[in-house]
This record gives C-alpha cells, structure tokens and sequence, in this order.
C-alpha cells in the first residue's frame, strides 16, 4: 500500500483504494484496418469502377479520335475530315494545317496559288476577320458558313433550310460538281433569293457572277460559287469564293457516298497547296474580365489607405513596448511562496476549487501521517482512524474534513482550509508528550484568518 498521491489534470478526490474492486480490462474500440475496409468496401469498389470506366472512355476517344474538332485534318472520327487530307496527300497536294489567321497568312506567303479551305462551327471569327480571310487566296472554300460570314462575305446569300430533295443533281457548270454529278441527300442549304443566278452581282464589288449547283426547291442550292474579277477581265485577278452548305458532305462518314468525294478533290485539288484552316481560340481577342479597381468606386481606395494608416498609428499609440533583453543566468530560484500564489491565482481564475482543496488535503495527510508516526506506505484509512484516535473525534467528522466536503463557494473554501489547520493543530497538541488519546485534546484558540490558502 502506498501514500495518497495526485498528479496535474482533473480534479481527483480522495477515495479509500483498498475498498474499490480493481478495474475490469474495457474492450478495445478502435476499429482495425480489416473492419474499416469491409465498412468501406463499397465506395472503394465504387471510385475503382468510377476511375477504370474514366479510363476506358479516355483510351476509346483517343483511339477513335472522338474528341476531335469536326473536319480537323488529324480527327478520324466519324465527323472528322481525315480521310479527305490523305487522299489529297495521296494525289501530290501539299495540305498545310493553320490554327489561327496568322499562320494562315503565314502559309499564303508561302503559297499564294493555294487554295483555302476553312470552316467556323464555333462562331470565333468577327466580321472583320472574315474579311481579312477573302483577302489572303484567291481561292477559297467556306464549308458550313453561318450568318456572320454570309453577311461578310456574301451579301444576298443566306439559309435555305433542310434539303427535300431525294436525290441532289448538278445542274451547273461547275467542273467539281459536273465531276460529282450527285451529293448526299438531305443537309443544310443556301438560299439564293436575293441574286440572280448567272447574272453580275451588283452588290458584290468587283463580282462578275454566281454559280448555283445541287438544286433543292426553289433558290434553294447545296452549293454557291461567287466569283469575281478586274473590270479589265485579267485572269491573274479573279478570285472565288465557293460555299458549301452541308458540312457533312466532306467528313470521313461520308466523304466515299455519291459524289462527295469527287467534289471535294474537284474544289480542293485544282491547286498544287491547300491550306487546312480551322479556327481556334487563339484567333479571339482577350479582353478578359474588368479588373477590381474597375469595378469599385472611387472612394474606396483612400479609405482604404486611411484605415491602414490609423491602423497602424493605433499599433504605436496602444502597442506594448518591449525593453531591451536582459540575459538572465540559468538555473532560476523562484521563491515557493511565488509559485503557490502564482498557482492560487490560476485556481482562482478559473473556479477550480475544489482542486485548490484537494492540493491543501494532500499536503494535510502527509503531515498528519508523520504526526501520528504512521509509515509513508500507509493508507488513507489508517491516518483517518490514527487522527481520529489520537484527537478524540468521530471518524466520519475526520473523513468530512480530509476527504468528503465539497466547497461550492469561496466561502465554503476557506471554511474547510480553517477547519483543515484545526483538525492539524489538534492532532500535534494531542501526539505531544503528556497528552493521552483518551482525554480529548485541548484546542488552543484560532488565530485570526489572513484570508490566504496555505498548505
């Protein structure tokens, strides 16, 4: 058996061990890294299942190339137009891929006899793009245009619907739709209501005429040659400009049904160069979002600057000012009486009383112990009844004061620290020579309270 003892922490009561059944060993109940998994079991299988179907979609896309732009040179997509660059490939025809109107420009330098073959799904181009775009070749083949570019580029020339035609047949001049001869049916349109087919272009300068093939109803065409010259009929000046409504007709689905394929090589291939044209997003201006000086009012700077400089003045007004360093040889000697006041006004600050009284106990029975003659291994319950045999009163009064009341106010507090130094001057006044156990022991009168907790 040994001493009472109590450590930092919660506040601990003073219990009699021996009285206490010794503790059963509780269940363990942290959960183990096989439960945790079998809990788990299902999520796990499901992010699995969710990255490897991400992974075979990634693989199967960029295997087939679905992910590709429409018409791009290098998509072998359904939608893609791969099949019509290798056969130009095939046939000597130099394609040149561009991603922006520089490199298109570029590219032209290079080969100013080229043909230029470009479509916008998207919509990046503006106006004045597409009128930077006619300027670069003199020939060139627009697939899919939308309204912008009709506007731009060919004023009069606008949507004609869906085709109703069971079967689209050249009825031109032409020499790549004579070649074709037939293109798919169905797809896209181009109204021509508003020019008169075969006849000078007045609202196009410079135009000398329009060429409409594949009807499909009434000024409805599949494709729209708008050509122009000098007013001298210089060959080495003419241009033109062909429009193909239905993108379709030129991607690898099905470039090799009707005349698809005669057409496009009949546009693309009557030149030595052709370059590819796709429009990206390097092609729009950044302008980017306004800026946050933008968006706020003009106040709002200066008060800004005005907060931080009282801020600051503030800091140096109010700021503790530390001294300069003072190096102190080490080991410090605090004085006890520093450290039982400085722990006091801890116990004090946050309430903890009955933690101050079980500190003041602790000490008390340790005394009390030595007192009595009591070896340091005894028990609290053999210094509960040597106290009470030696001072004469009840043991139930002796355990109240060392072990069983409870202070609920300061006033309770400092009750029990009074009745702990009398239970203490009793026992010394009844161990001291002389004095029997018998006869109850003399209690001298009680000095007046200083107001302070001491051990």
């Amino acid at each position: 058996m040994t001493a009472p003892t109590v450590t930092s922490g919660s506040p601990v009561r003073l219990s009699t061990p021996a009285s206490a059944p010794p503790p059963a060993n509780a269940p363990a109940t942290t959960p183990t890294l096989r439960a945790a998994g079998k809990r788990s079991l299902f999520w796990i299988l499901a992010v699995v299942g969710g990255l490897l179907v991400a992974v075979l979609a990634t693989v199967f896309a960029a295997g087939t190339g679905a992910g590709g732009r429409p018409l791009a040179a290098d998509n072998a997509a359904p939608a893609g137009g791969r099949a019509l660059a290798e056969v130009l490939r095939q046939q000597g025809v130099t394609v040149t891929v561009t991603d922006t109107l520089e490199e298109t420009r570029a590219a032209a330098s290079a080969a100013p006899d080229a043909t230029l073959f470009t479509t916008d799904p998207d919509g990046l181009l503006t106006a004045e793009r597409y009128g930077d775009l006619a300027d670069i070749v003199p020939n060139t083949v627009l697939v899919d245009p939308d309204f912008l570019a009709l506007q731009a580029l060919a004023p009069g020339v606008g949507f004609g619907g869906e085709s109703s035609s069971d079967e689209l047949t050249a009825t031109c001049a032409l020499p790549a739709a004579r070649a074709a001869q037939t293109l798919s049916p169905g797809g896209r349109t181009l109204g021509t209501g508003g020019l008169e087919i075969g006849d000078d272009l007045g609202s196009l300068p410079g135009a000398a005429g329009v060429t409409a093939c594949f009807p499909s109803g009434d000024d409805r065409f599949s494709v729209v040659q708008l050509t122009s010259g000098s007013a001298e009929g210089d060959a080495d000046d003419s241009a033109a400009l062909t429009l193909v409504a239905d993108a379709t007709l030129f991607s690898n689905e099905k470039i090799a049904t009707y005349g698809n394929a005669a057409l496009a090589l009949g546009l693309l291939g009557a030149t030595d160069d052709v370059i590819w044209y796709l429009p990206t997003l390097g092609d729009v201006a950044v302008t980017g979002p306004p800026s946050l000086g933008e968006l706020t009012p003009g106040w709002v700077t200066p008060v800004l600057v005005l907060l931080v400089l009282t801020t600051l003045t503030a800091a140096l007004w109010r700021g503790r000012r530390f001294g300069a360093l003072v190096p102190e040889n080490l080991p410090v000697t605090v004085k006890g009486s520093e450290t039982m006041e400085g722990r006091a006004r801890l116990y004090s600050r946050s309430n903890a009383r009955l933690r101050a009284l079980d500190t003041l106990r602790i000490a008390t029975v340790a005394r009390l112990a030595r007192q009595v003659g009591l070896a340091r291994s005894a028990t609290l319950d053999e210094v509960l009844v040597a106290v009470a045999a030696s001072t004469g009163r009840p043991l139930d009064q002796v355990r109240s004061v060392l072990v069983g009341a409870d202070p609920t106010t300061d006033r309770d507090l400092i009750a029990l620290t009074d009745r702990l130094r009398e239970l203490e001057r009793a026992t010394v006044h009844a161990t001291a020579p002389g004095t029997t156990a018998s006869t109850p022991a003399s209690i001298p009168p009680k000095p007046a309270s200083t107001g302070r907790m001491e051990p």
